[in-house]
């Protein structure tokens, strides 16, 4: 099976620099288009560097679409309209081929009305963290996609971290929760790191001992029993220091304030898939 991307930007280049690390052991091959190529060629460059591995540039975009299997549309919302008349020409006959799109605001009604009611296609909103195997990705299929076609999809993003199945209607939810929530969480590092600098730690060292207590407090989340309310009580002995951090933040309504900042995102991605 042939798995095509279109776009290598930020995201897009994160999928398919995961997803070239196993490839080949799924017995499938990695095809990219860009329109600068020489973006994709960095990226092939970085992937080889990484992890030895490698995959195909294709030189245009009908040529990529009639090449591949599925083809991951990994282009920002504001472009699809130009780009999708070229996909629709080269897609071939429907149900031939699945289309991935990983776009915010981008739904399945959009797609169907560009490659018509049979074509198959796969909505999803991934994170960056994917490149690095800590990806979160939501999916929603339309009525074409067979269980085996979405174990298909599923595998190319579970090559970079989880995956769940939800219902069209929550990937707003999903894009306030995880598809957004690197970047409150990189202020969030950044301002423990300027905690650390200010108190006379070297950067690097804050910045290491920062990001380790965040992927380490994930991991606890994911394998605790205990929520993450329960999770934080564990830690706050009476008149220690973190009970006293735990205080201050509550005082300036810190998990109110990440509420209000998600739910933005949300609110943004539902005006956007109107």
């Amino acid at each position: 099976m042939k798995i095509g991307f279109i776009g290598t930007g930020n995201m897009g280049g994160a999928i398919l620099k995961s997803y070239a690390r196993v490839a080949e052991e799924q017995g499938n091959e990695a095809l990219a288009f860009n329109r600068t190529k020489a973006k994709a060629e960095a990226l092939l460059e970085d992937v080889k560097k990484d992890s030895g591995k490698s995959f195909e540039i294709k030189d245009s975009l009908a040529e990529l679409v009639k090449d591949s299997d599925i083809v991951f549309m990994c282009v920002e919302p504001q472009n699809f309209d130009d780009v999708m008349p070229g996909v629709a020409e080269a897609f071939g006959e429907a149900g031939e081929k699945i289309l991935v799109s990983i776009a915010a605001g981008i739904t399945i009604d959009y797609l169907e009305g560009k490659l018509g009611k049979d074509a198959k296609i796969v909505r999803t909103m991934p994170n960056t963290p994917i490149m690095h195997g800590l990806g979160a990705t939501a999916m929603v299929r339309n009525a074409n996609i067979s269980d085996e076609d979405m174990e298909a999809v599923k595998a190319v993003f579970e090559a970079g971290g989880i995956t769940g199945e939800v219902t069209e209607d929550l990937i707003g939810a999903v894009i306030g929760v995880s598809g957004s929530s690197p970047a409150y969480t990189y202020m969030y590092i950044d301002a423990l790191i300027k905690v650390g600098t200010d108190n006379g730690l070297d950067p690097e060292l804050a910045k290491r001992f920062a990001a380790q207590a965040v992927m380490g407090a994930g991991k606890m989340v994911l394998t605790a029993d205990e929520s993450p309310a329960q999770l934080c009580d564990n830690v706050c002995s009476p008149g220690g220091t973190t009970i006293e951090a735990v205080k201050k933040l509550r005082e300036e309504n810190f998990e109110e304030i990440t509420v209000r900042g998600a739910q933005a995102s949300v609110d943004r991605a539902e005006e956007m898939s109107k």
